[in-house]
């Protein structure tokens, strides 16, 4: 018996070296098309499953921690378990080649976009992209949820969420409501909001566990905290900082850095739910981007490897490109690109550094676990609000926006109903759900059908 014990714990002692890391996420990175969804399934198969770097009781619980924290929950968490494995020059690696391929491809995109959208070609290709990008979205809600929603009071606290995400009830609000309810729902007992564990403990993933407890670098430390405190903050305001004391407050560039850094703070509640609030002020409160550019914006951002966050790029490339100053339109369309990706993507190494070392410890903690469980449902609610703006967007025409006293929400006029874009809507739901066609085939096959819808006339 001590030599079966010991095998799969000596296998644990080097899970995985710096070079089979950065293959590792790579892989991650690339087969990430297609939304949130797609890319935790990726995660949770090649990491468990197959490396079991991590057993799937911590994956879901550090999925739970990273949808609580702002940004995006994806990245964050491969940041954490890229932490795990190999510190935190792990956690880089993993983070900077989650979002390294999306941002190189969205900037030729957004280059594609403000040079080309209007073109016939361009309206070609975002009509046909969109039917299939929604289809994408709801089979990343389907596993997603799959994944997460494992009671009925799970499914009801989803549901709720998405009620208040439509009728733009602040992301803030929604989620430490859920989080609420999940104290108090440890609190009062109530049966459906734990995670039950794992039916079947891989071993090798356990003993993974086992050593990551009782590793050096995940031990919560009050030095380790204020150093990381002050190395990530430092990076992460230094733009922002110098920009106001060069052009100060009115410039364009400040305002990006101002915005996407309040963006990284205040959107709680994984992607999709960065991505809403994303478009709620650059929308909304900026008008830096119509509701049709936000809206190619996410299509994008559903086209590129990594994280659908990556659309702040297209958004801080739009607004400078808008508003160049003394500089080239494009140059100063890549700067505010890069600028917006950097404002809302270093605060994810941040949280993770301050974070990742308390997480084991509380893991145990039943209210906090509850509370967690909760949010995570009121995430799957916010992802679902995203595709229901995004369907409307696409598959109607013309939006109006109904404002009732307090509640606000967006209303399709129906005598706009494009029923082309419905009918490819339809063919992509079937090709990924019936065929099981995996994302970058079904974009290609829908862009290639709005080609020829628009080219012979049939589709606007």
């Amino acid at each position: 018996m001590d030599a079966i014990v010991e095998k799969p714990l000596a296998a644990a002692s080097a899970p995985a070296s710096l070079g089979d890391a950065i293959l590792t996420w790579a892989r991650v990175s690339v087969a990430g098309i297609g939304g949130a969804g797609l890319q935790l399934a990726t995660m949770h198969r090649l990491l468990v499953q197959q490396k079991r770097w991590i057993s799937e009781d911590r994956f879901f619980h550090a999925l739970s921690y990273c949808i609580a924290l702002p940004g995006p929950e994806t990245q964050q968490l491969a940041i954490y378990i890229g932490w795990l494995a190999n510190r935190m020059i792990g956690g880089i690696i993993a983070g900077g080649l989650f979002i390294l391929p999306g941002l190189m491809c969205m900037m030729a995109l957004s280059f594609g976009y403000v040079t080309g959208a209007e073109s016939p070609i361009g309206q070609a290709i975002i009509l046909g992209i969109r039917p299939a990008i929604l289809a994408i979205m709801l089979e990343a809600i389907v596993r997603f949820g799959g994944h997460v929603i494992h009671s009925k009071w799970m499914a009801a606290l989803a549901a709720a969420a998405f009620v208040a995400a439509f009728l733009k009830i602040s992301f803030p609000i929604i989620i430490g409501t859920a989080a609420l309810f999940g104290i108090c729902g440890a609190l009062t007992n109530l049966r459906g909001l734990a995670r039950p564990p794992a039916a079947h403990a891989d071993g090798l993933a356990v003993a993974h566990d086992a050593m990551w407890a009782s590793a050096d670098h995940t031990r919560p430390s009050v030095g380790q905290f204020v150093r990381a405190l002050m190395f990530w903050l430092v990076l992460w305001l230094t733009p922002p900082i110098t920009l106001i004391a060069i052009f100060g407050m009115q410039n364009i560039y400040t305002q990006i850095a101002l915005l996407f850094g309040k963006v990284a703070l205040m959107a709680v509640g994984g992607d999709y739910a960065v991505v809403a609030y994303a478009a709620q002020q650059g929308v909304d409160a900026c008008h830096w981007v119509t509701n049709h550019e936000m809206q190619a914006g996410v299509a994008m951002g559903e086209m590129v490897p990594g994280t659908i966050m990556i659309v702040t790029e297209f958004v801080g490339f739009v607004a400078a490109y808008r508003h160049p100053g003394s500089l080239p339109p494009l140059l100063a369309a890549a700067f505010g690109g890069l600028l917006a990706t950097w404002m809302t993507f270093c605060p994810c190494f941040l949280w993770i550094s301050l974070v990742a070392p308390f997480i084991e410890g509380l893991r145990r903690k039943a209210f906090l676990n509850s509370s967690l469980q909760a949010v995570t449902a009121a995430a799957v609610g916010m992802i679902l609000n995203l595709s229901a703006w995004f369907g409307i967007h696409t598959l109607f025409r013309h939006v109006r926006h109904v404002n009732l006293g307090l509640i606000h929400f967006d209303s399709p006029l129906f005598t706009s109903f494009d029923l082309w874009a419905f009918g490819l809507f339809v063919l992509s739901a079937i090709a990924i759900f019936r065929f099981k066609i995996g994302a970058p085939t079904t974009l290609l096959a829908s862009c290639i059908v709005g080609v020829i819808l628009y080219w012979f006339g049939l589709a606007a």
